[in-house]
């Protein structure tokens, strides 16, 4: 019998897994990509009695694979919090799943796992750009103003790693990634130890100089765009550059539009932290878009749809 472990290779997957592992140490195959990778469990090939844990992915973009694993005879547990659709009926589909805005997969792990290890569930909260959740979630731990300052930065490297078009723009295959945590039940003790942290803190603070000094192609009150050229830098901190924006601008969405060679766009859309809705709604009107409410993107927007999009997106986040 053989398991898989499909799981999106941003922080919040990572950590839902890691969680997972702590509690129940088994065996797997893994299965994850780059973080708009999502159209995972087609790479299943699971036959009768195997088992499935899926985190962090849609069940809408992945039903028709999940359907073809369950008639293969495997069984399947399912954590995610973006739009599902319609949930297939089955005595082998075990599901948990929220799409509140204020809620990651992490999250959802840290529930059915009666908060074993709740700093990592905080991690992928401050990952998903959830930093007043994060800051909840976080109070039976008491932890200091430093301590929670680490984690929003672990989480943030981790999520910051996750983005690019192919695994060679990223500083660790999310796989590889998530066995360099595996050891780690205490992050603060991967923050302090593994040089894995200092890769990405070094990476990141240079990808972030160049992004910001790139002005915007679309600023209101209500919305701002900015275009990033095709460079592997654009790709990778598209998401946490995002999350920045938003942060500092709560009333306003953002959208970051980073070139891609074949001439299209891979978008990054962030809802205003004062709603935390919307994104989700705007992407899914465009081929390869999907998300959740507060945060979604594009996976490949054709070059001559990006003044429509940009239209669409000051429709949406008009009032």
């Amino acid at each position: 019998m053989t398991h898989f472990d499909v799981f999106n290779g941003d922080a919040d997957g990572i950590c839902a897994l890691h969680q997972l592992r702590l509690a129940e140490p088994r065996e797997s195959e893994l299965i994850t990509g780059v973080k708009r990778d999502i159209n995972l469990v087609r790479r299943v090939k699971a036959t009768s009695g195997d088992t499935v844990t899926v985190l962090d992915i849609s069940l809408d973009k992945n039903r028709d694979e999940i359907q073809r694993v369950l008639s293969e005879g495997a069984s399947v547990q399912y954590f995610d919090h973006h739009f599902a659709g319609e949930i297939p009926e089955s005595d082998q589909l075990e599901t948990h799943i929220d799409i509140a805005g204020d809620v990651c997969t992490g999250l959802l792990v840290n529930r059915y796992l009666n908060s074993a290890f709740l700093p990592w569930a905080v991690t992928a909260l401050y990952g998903d750009n959830l930093h007043d959740a994060a800051r909840a979630a976080a109070e039976p731990l008491s932890l200091s103003d430093d301590q929670l300052a680490k984690l929003e930065r672990l989480g943030t490297l981790m999520n910051y790693n996750g983005y690019g078009s192919t695994i060679d723009d990223l500083y660790f295959p999310p796989d590889e990634l998530y066995r360099k945590v595996k050891p780690y039940s205490d992050p603060f003790e991967f923050i302090d130890t593994d040089a894995a942290f200092e890769k990405l803190a070094d990476g990141f603070e240079s990808d972030m100089t160049r992004a910001e000094s790139i002005e915007p192609v679309l600023q209101t009150d209500r919305c701002a765009a900015f275009v990033f050229p095709c460079e592997a830098f654009s790709r990778r901190v598209s998401g946490v550059y995002s999350n920045q924006l938003a942060r500092s601008n709560p009333s306003r969405a953002h959208a970051l539009a980073s070139l891609l060679p074949s001439g299209g766009y891979l978008i990054s859309v962030r809802a205003p932290l004062e709603t935390k809705s919307g994104a989700d709604e705007l992407c899914r009107q465009f081929p390869t878009g999907g998300g959740r409410q507060a945060a979604a993107g594009v996976n490949d927007l054709p070059g001559d749809q990006l003044d429509e999009f940009l239209d669409a997106m000051q429709k949406q986040f008009a009032t």
